[in-house]
């Protein structure tokens, strides 16, 4: 960057006729430096020192340019993080790793087209997708199944992909049975957000439509707070698939009629009720978490910043229609307000019944049918809206997007569990999987990985969870160290065991 610089200055500086030169015009020149560096150079300066070496400046003026040039071309890490997560594991040889040469039996209906960046192709059923690749880190060959922990079930999986930590034992005994504990470990989100500075009148994480499994009536593990305890759970705010552009947010809305003094008056109220309670409570680490989380709530139940960061309703409708008119596309335009309204983490959870199974891209039947007139066309416009937002608004930058599922599908077209009824599935393939990192310091325009020639298996060094969370954390300048936590008893425990960072930032 400064050989180019000082390329440009010296034309400025040589140009017009050698024997009657124009003054050139410094301040456009210094406008060239960054401010740190142009801070480093004054006007006097500049002029008093042309013709004296390179561009009039001593040795230690200019290594002091180049440094401040090396500082502002640095990135920095990320402030905030969206997580879209396609619960119920997409195709991903039908969408983002096609394999056109592979055979009918494999390759299916779909058919690639090129991208915004040569060499990248996707489904042809994502063209808004394929005009943002420049922006997007495509990251192939994530597996989970292929390292012997993975069981090809939603339960463990889920939890494997959201907090980057293996299943423990008893996923593998109790399977979809196996429940939420507070001694899990905690979700990337939570994570996430109790190292990032927060702000006090914004939730640290929010999670929106639902919770994962909650369509189905069961509940994944990994999408909590776990061992960091309820501090750092995600704030819902939930949706309906019946009612897109409706979302509940009830420790935001006051009741009817009710004015601020009136909180105002509750509040004292439960302060006394408080008092009183700390009096006959011994458990004094029980009654702080209280405190906290009822502080919290009222200071967003009271905060004007609060309700417009949620309040979706106020975006012109020519934008709430370009991300779709559906729970999930309306999920992530939230997403996009809260994050520019300054939330370090809000995590989008698909959902939706599909024909077979009823999780969100669970295609055990009719998969090309579904991702064509469903699925495909929903993602495609949020997430190709979301990117360009986010870069029209100068946010790309600081906000890191991961779009990952719990697992892929089979490579082989057709559901033994359907017995052959219906219009063919894919069913869940935890052996190779793909991931989509944008903004936040990723390069665009790359892949990172690969599989074999059927998208059964990753070729080369395979992509494992921990190493996209690993990745998060990076992105977001959480350093090493900040992955150590202290339970209650005074012990410490890594939240994160393993893991290396993907070479896309």
């Amino acid at each position: 960057m400064f050989q180019t610089h000082q390329s440009q200055l010296v034309t400025m500086l040589h140009s017009g006729d050698n024997q009657q030169r124009e003054q050139p015009d410094i301040s456009g020149i210094l406008r060239m430096l960054p401010s740190s560096a142009a801070n480093l150079v004054s006007r006097r300066q500049f002029v008093r020192g042309l013709g004296f070496g390179m561009l009039g400046l001593e040795l230690p003026q200019l290594l002091q340019i180049q440094r401040a040039m090396a500082d502002s071309s640095r990135k920095k890490p990320a402030k905030s993080c969206i997580m879209i997560f396609l619960f119920g594991g997409p195709s991903h040889i039908d969408t983002w790793d096609m394999k056109p040469d592979a055979p009918l039996e494999c390759r299916g209906e779909f058919h690639p087209i090129e991208t915004a960046t040569p060499g990248i192709q996707l489904c042809e059923h994502l063209p808004k997708t394929a005009r943002v690749m420049e922006d997007v880190a495509l990251v192939r060959g994530v597996t989970i199944g292929g390292h012997g922990v993975g069981n090809g079930d939603h339960h463990a999986d889920t939890y494997y992909m959201l907090t980057g930590n293996r299943p423990d034992r008893d996923f593998f005994i109790s399977g979809i049975f196996r429940k939420p504990y507070p001694d899990d470990f905690p979700f990337i989100g939570s994570i996430a957000a109790s190292r990032c500075q927060t702000d006090p009148e914004l939730p640290g994480i929010v999670q929106c439509p639902a919770l994962s499994g909650e369509v189905s009536k069961v509940i994944n593990p990994g999408q909590f707070a776990g061992k960091l305890g309820p501090n750092w759970e995600p704030m819902m705010a939930r949706g309906v698939l019946e009612k897109p552009r409706d979302f509940s947010l009830p420790d935001f809305a006051l009741p009817t009629g009710m004015q601020t003094s009136r909180v105002e008056s509750r509040r004292r109220l439960l302060d006394e009720i408080d008092d009183f309670r700390r009096a006959v409570d011994r458990n004094r680490t029980l009654i702080d978490r209280v405190d906290t989380l009822h502080q919290r709530a009222y200071s967003l139940l009271t905060s004007d910043r609060t309700r417009q960061a949620f309040d979706i309703a106020s975006e012109p409708e020519a934008v709430r229609a370009r991300y779709g008119e559906d729970i999930n596309g309306q999920s992530v335009l939230m997403a996009r307000r809260l994050v520019e309204a300054g939330v370090p983490f809000v995590a989008v959870h698909w959902i939706g019944r599909i024909v077979g199974a009823g999780l969100s891209w669970d295609t055990h039947s009719d998969n090309f049918g579904q991702l064509k007139n469903m699925l495909l066309p929903a993602f495609d416009a949020c997430y190709s809206s979301l990117l360009t937002d986010l870069k029209d608004r100068g946010l790309l930058d600081e906000t890191l997007v991961i779009v990952n599922a719990e697992m892929g599908r089979t490579p082989k077209v057709g559901d033994p569990r359907t017995g052959g009824r219906g219009t063919p599935g894919r069913d869940h393939w935890d052996h190779c999987m793909s991931a989509l990192l944008a903004g936040g310091g990723v390069r665009g325009g790359q892949i990172y990985g690969s599989s074999d020639t059927i998208g059964g298996y990753p070729t080369g060094k395979p992509v494992l969870p921990e190493d996209l969370a690993r990745t998060v954390y990076h992105a977001m300048g959480i350093a090493d160290d900040q992955l150590e936590h202290r339970q209650g008893d005074g012990r410490p425990v890594r939240l994160l065991t393993d893991g290396d960072v993907i070479p896309v930032l």
